[in-house]
C-alpha cells in the first residue's frame, strides 16, 4: 500500500523531507527531557538545592518550547500531505470512473462506488494525515529511546527487550487478519450504503406501495450484518492491544524491582534510575501506540486494496492511440452519400450472449436524414443509440459515420457531434441555468434563453420562485415529467448538433405542451441527421423514413403510407394504436 502512495507522494517530496525532519526533532528531544527528569533528581531533589533545581526547570522549559516548534512543523506538514495526496486518489479515481462506458455500472451498485470514491479514501486520509506521522514518531522513540537504554544500563536493557519476540510475532498475526476483516468491513459498509441509498432514491415509490417495514427490515440486516464483520475486527484489534500492554507493562514492572534492588544497594544513582524508568516508558508507550496504529494501517490497506481494485478496471471501450484525421467538417458535402452505415451489424449483450439485440443489421443514412425507429419493446431500438454512442461495440459487423468506423473515432469527438434526449430526462442537482448550459458550457446568456424559448420552457421557467437560478433538487424532484422533458429538449437544442437522438422525447408532455415541443423540434430537425425511437406512430408520420423492428432484425423500411401497404407489423402497429385515440 505504502508503495502505491508513493506515486501520489512523490510530487510533494520537500513537504515530505520538512515533515520528516520536524518528526525526528521532535522524537529526539522528547527523548531528551529524559536527561532533564535525570538533572531534577540529582541536581535538585538529591543535592536539596534550589539553584539546580530551577536549572534543570529551565532546561527542560527550553526542550519543550523547542518540541512545540516541531511538532507544529510535523502537524502541519504531515495533514497537508494527507489532504492533499488523498485530494489527488479522489481525482484520479472519479476521473477513471467518469471514463468507463455505461456497462460497469450496470453491473456495480452506485452506492458501492461512491463509498470507495468516500469512505475509503477517508481512511487513507487518516493513514497518511495521522496514522503514519503518529506510528514514524512512536519508531522513532522507539529507537532512540531503546538506544539511550542500552547506554544508560545494559542489564535492565536486556530485562525489558526479553518480551519484544511476544509482541512481534502477535503484532503480525493479528495484522493480517485485521486487514482481511478490515476489506470485509468496508466492502458490508458499502453495501448497506447503496442500499440506503436506491431506497432513500425511490421514496415515493416505498411509501406508495407501502413498504416502509420492508426497507427498514432489509436495511437493519444490512446494517447488522455489517456491525457483526466491524465486531470481529474490533476483538482482534482489542486483543493485540491488550496482550502488547499486558507484556510491556509486566517486563517494566520487573525492571523497576531490579533497578530499585540497584539503587538500595547504591550501585545505581537515583537520577539514573528515573532517566531509565523515563526511557523505558517512552519505548513502551511507542511499541503500544505503533501497535494501535498498525490496526489502523491494515483496516487502511483493505480500503487501498479497494480502490486499486477500482483503478485497475480497464474500460472495455477506448479512444484508439492514434485517430484518423476528423471528418466531420465535410458533413455539409455528404449530401448524395451515406452519414451513417451499418454494415451486417450484430449485438448481443453480455448477460444474454446467444440472443442478438440487434441482428445483421444493414441501413444507410443520408445527412439530414430524419428516421424514426419503431416496433415492439425489446426490438432492439434503444440499443440502436448507444451502439451510435459507442457505449457498446457491435460483436459482428460495424458502423461508419462519414465512411470512417467508430472505432477509429476519438470518443469526445464522437460524442460530440450528438445531443441526446432522453425518455426518462435526466438533470442534475443545480439550478435551472446550469442544467441548461450542460448543453453547451461556453453558451451566451441570449442563447440560453433563446433555447429555453424554442422548447417552450420558458413560461415555466419563469414562473419558478427564482427563474433561471432555482434549484431543482436531486434529479429535478420539483418539476414535473412534462417540465423536465421540455429542458432536456432546450438542453439539446442549445448543444446544436450535427445528430439528433429522440427517445420519445415528448412522452411525458400534454396535448398542448407536445404540441409546442414537435413545433421545436422539427425546426430543430431541419438540416440535421435525426434518430427518433417512438412507440406512439403519430408523431413520426412526417419524418423521411421508418425503420421496423421486431426482435432485432429490420423487418420494413420506408415512409409512413409505404409502411401501412408493404408492413404487416407496421400496419398492425398501426391499427392499434390510431383506433385507441379515436376511441379516446
Amino acid at each position: 500500500m505504502l508503495l502505491w502512495l508513493w506515486g501520489f507522494v512523490r510530487p510533494y517530496r520537500l513537504r515530505l523531507v520538512i515533515a520528516i525532519i520536524a518528526l525526528v526533532a521532535t522524537a529526539t528531544l522528547t527523548l531528551s527531557l529524559g536527561q532533564g527528569v535525570k538533572l531534577m533528581i540529582d541536581e535538585g531533589f538529591s543535592s536539596q538545592s534550589t539553584l539546580g533545581l530551577a536549572n534543570a526547570l529551565s532546561v527542560v522549559g527550553l526542550i519543550i518550547f523547542a518540541m512545540s516548534i516541531g511538532a507544529y512543523f510535523r502537524f502541519y506538514m504531515v495533514s497537508w500531505l494527507g489532504e492533499r495526496v488523498v485530494a489527488d486518489v479522489r481525482k484520479k479515481l472519479y476521473s477513471h470512473l467518469v471514463s468507463l462506458p455505461p456497462s460497469f455500472f450496470e453491473d456495480n451498485l452506485a452506492g458501492e462506488i461512491q463509498s470507495r470514491v468516500t469512505t475509503d479514501t477517508t481512511l487513507l486520509q487518516t493513514v497518511i494525515g495521522s496514522s503514519f506521522s503518529f506510528a514514524l514518531r512512536n519508531a522513532l522513540t522507539f529507537i532512540g529511546g531503546l538506544s539511550l537504554m542500552f547506554i544508560s544500563n545494559i542489564k535492565l536493557t536486556l530485562i525489558v527487550l526479553l518480551v519484544v519476540p511476544f509482541i512481534v510475532f502477535p503484532l503480525i498475526y493479528f495484522g493480517r487478519k485485521v486487514k482481511k476483516l478490515s476489506r470485509d468491513s468496508q466492502d458490508k459498509i458499502a453495501t448497506v450504503g447503496a442500499w440506503a441509498g436506491e431506497s432513500l432514491q425511490h421514496i415515493k415509490v416505498v411509501q406508495a406501495f407501502t413498504r416502509e417495514d420492508m426497507v427498514n427490515e432489509q436495511f437493519g440486516q444490512a446494517a447488522e450484518s455489517a456491525f457483526d464483520v466491524a465486531l470481529k475486527r474490533i476483538r482482534q484489534r482489542a486483543l493485540l492491544i491488550a496482550l502488547v500492554m499486558m507484556l510491556v507493562m509486566g517486563s517494566v514492572a520487573g525492571m523497576l524491582f531490579v533497578g530499585g534492588s540497584d539503587v538500595i544497594a547504591g550501585e545505581l544513582s537515583a537520577g539514573d534510575l528515573a532517566a531509565f524508568v523515563f526511557y523505558a516508558i517512552m519505548v513502551a508507550g511507542s511499541l503500544a501506540a505503533v501497535t494501535e496504529v498498525y490496526g489502523e494501517v491494515q483496516r487502511a490497506a483493505g480500503a487501498a486494496e479497494r480502490i486499486r481494485e477500482l483503478l485497475a478496471t480497464k474500460a472495455e471501450i477506448e479512444s484508439p492511440e492514434i485517430t484518423v484525421a476528423d471528418t466531420s467538417s465535410e458533413y455539409g458535402v455528404l449530401q448524395d452519400q451515406p452519414l451513417i452505415e451499418f454494415n451486417n451489424m450484430s449485438y448481443a449483450y453480455p448477460s444474454r450472449p446467444n440472443m442478438n439485440a440487434l441482428n445483421q443489421l444493414n441501413l444507410a443514412v443520408k445527412a439530414g436524414e430524419s428516421i424514426a425507429l419503431v416496433g415492439p419493446s425489446g426490438a432492439g431500438k434503444s440499443t440502436i443509440f448507444d451502439l451510435l454512442l459507442r457505449f457498446r461495440d457491435p460483436q459482428n459487423g460495424d458502423i461508419k459515420i462519414a465512411g470512417k468506423p467508430l472505432t477509429e473515432w476519438d470518443l469526445q469527438d464522437l460524442r460530440s457531434q450528438f445531443a441526446l434526449v432522453p425518455q426518462q430526462p435526466v438533470l442534475f442537482s443545480a439550478n435551472v441555468w446550469d442544467n441548461l448550459k450542460y448543453g453547451r458550457p461556453d453558451a451566451t446568456e441570449a442563447e440560453v434563453m433563446a433555447a429555453a424559448k424554442a422548447a417552450h420552457a420558458d413560461e415555466f421557467i419563469e414562473q419558478l420562485p427564482d427563474g433561471y437560478q432555482s434549484f431543482l433538487g436531486e434529479q429535478g424532484v420539483k418539476l414535473s415529467g412534462g417540465q423536465k422533458q421540455r429542458l432536456a429538449i432546450a438542453r439539446a437544442i442549445l448543444r446544436d448538433p450535427k445528430i439528433l437522438l429522440l427517445d420519445e422525447a415528448t412522452s411525458a408532455l400534454d396535448a398542448q405542451s407536445e404540441h409546442y415541443v414537435q413545433q421545436a423540434l422539427d425546426g430543430l430537425m431541419k438540416g440535421r441527421t435525426t434518430f427518433i425511437i417512438a412507440h406512439r406512430l403519430a408523431t413520426v408520420r412526417h419524418v423521411d423514413r421508418i425503420a421496423v423492428f421486431d426482435h432485432g432484425q429490420l423487418v420494413d423500411f420506408g415512409n409512413h403510407d409505404e409502411l401501412l401497404e408493404s408492413s404487416d407489423l407496421y400496419r398492425k402497429l398501426a391499427e392499434l394504436q390510431f383506433q385507441v385515440e379515436e376511441k379516446a
